[in-house]
């Protein structure tokens, strides 16, 4: 499905008044892991800025170990200070990667803003050399506005 035609589908599930915020974001994330077939890890972290690190939220896919990671420390730790995209074609070519899963070749993370203000990130994962364009990043920036509007 292209992306365009997802966005209807985002706006959806996140407009549902029948279920609570992270029930949403468990839909989204469901939504778009099997909407792109690329994208095989879909998760948020959300931001403590008080102790300076990201906790799980929502995700779909494989089960991971990072639960809590430092702000700084790898891809998403990196964006939680940078407060800019990363996009990583190849996770293997990175020092500062978290390993998640020796099935991971790549991964893109976006950060949410709400009130200008950093809260956290969406965070997708997938099994493929470079698959990510400049088309993926305003689609998650979009996701991102959109569920800006839960906070």
């Amino acid at each position: 499905m292209n992306f365009d035609a997802l966005k209807p589908k985002v706006v959806e599930v996140l407009i549902r008044f029948d279920i609570s915020r992270d029930e949403k974001l468990q839909l989204l994330c469901q939504l778009l892991h099997d909407n792109v077939d690329y994208y095989n890890w879909v998760g948020y972290y959300f931001a403590n800025h008080d102790a300076q690190t990201l906790h799980l939220g929502p995700y779909v896919g494989a089960e991971t170990d990072h639960t809590v990671i430092p702000f700084g420390k790898g891809i998403c730790g990196q964006v939680a200070v940078s407060n800019k995209n990363f996009v990583v074609p190849d996770v293997s070519a990175q020092d500062n990667y978290i390993a998640c899963s020796f099935t991971v070749k790549s991964e893109i993370v976006v950060p949410l803003f709400v009130n200008g203000k950093n809260i956290g990130q969406i965070d997708i994962d997938s099994h493929v050399l470079d698959p990510f364009t400049k088309k993926d990043e305003k689609f998650l920036e979009f996701v991102n506005e959109e569920v800006a509007k839960l906070f």
